[in-house]
C-alpha cells in the first residue's frame, strides 16, 4: 500500500506514514513549548492570541477565549483567519506575514466574528515573538482589546453631534462654571456672533437685563442639583434686537455623577412673541373703538349745545373780554369735535367710497402738502416709487390721510433733533419714501433721519392719546386713526426704529382684497 504525505511524496507503507503523523505532531508540540508560559498571559487584561507563520492559533489566553466565547481547547490549533469577517481576512493574512518579515508592531483594528452572525471589533497590534529574526521558532503575537462598546458609543456620538450641529435649534454647550465651550451654526445666526468670539465667554453676553437676579438664582440651583430646567427668556442680539427664546438646559453628568457641564436647546419664540403682541393690541383698539363710539355719543350732543350757547352769547355781547373768552372756549370745543370726529373714524368703518385708487399718486400728493409747511424746510425728501403698481380698492382721501399722518411725524422728529444737538453735529434732515410691489403685496416705506424712538416706547406708538410730541403739539390720534385705517384696508403698518438716529415706517396693502 502507498499513501501520498502532504508534501507531495510517496510513502511506501502505513508504517511510513504514521512515523510521519506524529513527526508532525511532535513539530505542533514543540511549536506550542516554545510559547511564553499560558499562566503568565491570562494575567494580561488584554486580548492575546499567538499564531505560527500559516495563521494557526498556538496559544491564547483566558480574555481572548471569552472575547471569541470559545473554549480554549476549540481554539487552538485553528487558522485565526477564519475568525476574521471575509472582507478583512486579506488584509488581516498580509499583516500576519508582514508581522514574520519585521521586527516592529502593526497596530490595526478590525472585526471578528463570534458566531450566530454576531461581530466585534477589536484593537490590535501585532508583533514579533522572539524579535530576533536567527531564532528558530517565531511567532505573530496579537494583542488586543475589545473596542466594540466604545465603537458604539463613538457612532452615537457622531450621530448626536451631527444632530447638534445641523439642528435649525440654537445649541450651545458650557463647562461647569458656565463658559460657553460649543455653540452650532444655528447659535451663530440667531446671536449674530460667531464661534470663536463666543467661546470662553459667559452667555450672559446676550442678556437683556429683563430677568431679575432671582430669575437666574432658581435656573442655577436647578441645573445644579442635576434637573432640567425650562423657561422662557428674552436675550438681545449682537444688533441689539431682542430674540426670544424657550430655552432647555440640561446637566451633563458623567458616570460617576459629577456635572461636567451644561447643554442649552433653544427655540425661537420671537415671532410668536410678536405675534401674541399685536392680537393683544389689536384686542386693545377693538375694545378702544368700542369705548370710541359709546363717548362719541355721549359727549358729541353735549358739545354740540354748548357751542350753540357760546355762538347765541356771541351776538348778544359786544365785550371785548368777553368775546376773547369766547372765542377760546369755541376753538377748545372745535378741537374735542376734531378729536370726537377722529375716535368715530377709528371705530366704524368708514362711508366713504371705496374706489380704485392710484397709491404712487396719494403718495406724491401728501409729500407736497407736508412740503409747504414751514418745519419742512430744509428737509430733502427722496421718492422711489415703482410705476407697476397697480391701482388698489382704497379709500383715496383715508390712505392719502394716513401718508400726511406719518410724513408730519417724521418732519417733526426731524425738527426735535434739532433742538437736541449742536449746530456742529447736526445732519441734514432727509425723508426717503419708497414703493415696491411684489407678488402679494404693495409696500411702503417712510424712513427719516429725526430724532427716533426709544424701545419703550415703540410698542405704545399706535396707542390713542400716546404722543413724544411736547402738550398741545399733538392729539395723539394720528398714528391710532392711521392704524384703524391701514387694518381697514387689510393691511398692515409696522414701525423700527433706533433712537438717535432713524424711524422707519412700513405699510403693506394686499394687492387682492374682499374691498368693494
Amino acid at each position: 500500500m502507498h499513501v501520498i504525505a502532504s508534501e507531495g511524496y510517496i510513502i511506501s507503507s502505513t508504517t511510513d506514514f504514521i512515523i510521519m503523523a506524529r513527526e508532525n505532531q511532535k513539530q505542533k508540540t514543540n511549536y506550542k513549548q516554545g510559547v511564553m508560559p499560558p499562566e503568565l498571559l491570562n494575567l494580561l487584561p488584554s486580548l492575546v492570541i499567538v499564531l505560527t507563520p500559516d495563521g494557526t492559533i498556538v496559544e491564547a489566553n483566558r480574555y481572548a477565549t471569552e472575547v471569541l466565547k470559545l473554549t480554549k481547547d476549540n481554539l487552538l490549533d485553528r487558522i485565526f483567519y477564519d475568525f476574521c469577517v471575509a472582507e478583512e481576512r486579506a488584509r488581516m493574512k498580509n499583516l500576519v506575514e508582514a508581522c514574520f518579515d519585521s521586527c516592529e508592531a502593526h497596530p490595526t483594528q478590525t472585526k471578528l466574528s463570534i458566531g450566530d452572525g454576531m461581530t466585534i471589533d477589536v484593537d490590535l497590534s501585532l508583533i514579533s515573538y522572539p524579535s530576533r529574526r536567527r531564532v528558530r521558532r517565531r511567532y505573530c503575537v496579537l494583542i488586543g482589546r475589545d473596542i466594540s462598546e466604545e465603537k458604539k458609543k463613538e457612532l452615537d456620538l457622531l450621530r448626536f453631534s451631527n444632530i447638534a450641529h445641523y439642528t435649525v435649534n440654537p445649541v450651545e454647550i458650557t463647562d461647569p462654571d458656565g463658559k460657553i465651550i460649543y455653540v452650532n451654526p444655528a447659535f451663530e445666526r440667531a446671536s449674530g456672533y460667531s464661534k470663536e468670539e463666543l467661546l470662553g465667554k459667559n452667555p450672559n453676553i446676550f442678556g437683556s437685563g429683563k430677568h431679575p437676579k432671582s430669575f437666574w438664582k432658581k435656573m442655577w440651583d436647578t441645573i445644579k442639583s442635576g434637573k432640567v430646567w425650562v423657561g422662557e427668556i428674552e436675550n438681545r442680539r449682537r444688533t441689539g434686537e431682542p430674540i426670544f427664546t424657550h430655552l432647555l438646559i440640561s446637566p451633563i453628568i458623567d458616570n460617576e455623577g459629577t456635572i461636567v457641564g451644561y447643554f442649552g436647546v433653544h427655540r425661537d419664540i420671537t415671532n410668536q412673541k410678536y405675534l401674541e403682541q399685536q392680537l393683544i393690541h389689536a384686542q386693545k383698539m377693538e375694545s378702544i373703538g368700542m369705548l370710541a363710539a359709546g363717548l362719541a355719543h355721549e359727549v358729541g350732543n353735549p358739545l354740540t349745545s354748548i357751542s350753540s350757547l357760546v355762538q347765541v352769547i356771541q351776538r348778544t355781547t359786544q365785550d371785548e373780554f368777553t368775546q376773547e373768552k369766547l372765542e377760546l372756549i369755541k376753538s377748545q370745543i372745535i378741537r374735542i369735535s376734531r378729536i370726537i370726529r377722529d375716535l368715530v373714524d377709528f371705530s366704524r368703518r368708514s362711508s366713504y367710497e371705496v374706489q380704485l385708487t392710484d397709491v404712487n399718486k396719494s403718495l406724491q400728493e401728501a409729500i407736497e402738502i407736508v412740503r409747504v409747511g414751514k418745519k419742512a424746510k430744509g428737509i430733502s425728501f427722496h421718492v422711489d416709487t415703482d410705476d407697476n403698481i397697480p391701482k388698489l380698492p382704497l379709500v383715496p382721501d383715508q390712505i392719502e390721510q394716513v401718508f400726511i399722518n406719518i410724513l408730519i411725524n417724521a418732519v417733526d422728529a426731524i425738527d426735535a433733533n434739532k433742538h437736541l444737538n449742536k449746530p456742529e453735529n447736526m445732519r441734514p434732515g432727509e425723508i426717503r419714501v419708497r414703493s415696491t410691489v411684489n407678488e402679494e403685496n404693495v409696500v411702503i416705506t417712510i424712513q427719516d433721519n429725526g430724532k427716533g424712538i426709544s424701545e419703550d416706547m415703540l410698542p405704545k406708538i399706535f396707542e390713542p392719546f400716546f404722543t413724544t410730541k411736547k402738550v398741545g403739539e399733538g392729539t395723539g390720534l394720528g398714528l391710532w386713526v392711521s392704524y384703524g385705517i391701514i387694518k381697514s384696508f387689510q393691511g398692515t403698518i409696522q414701525v423700527k426704529s433706533h433712537e438717535g438716529l432713524e424711524t422707519t415706517f412700513t405699510i403693506t396693502l394686499p394687492l387682492h382684497s374682499d374691498l368693494k
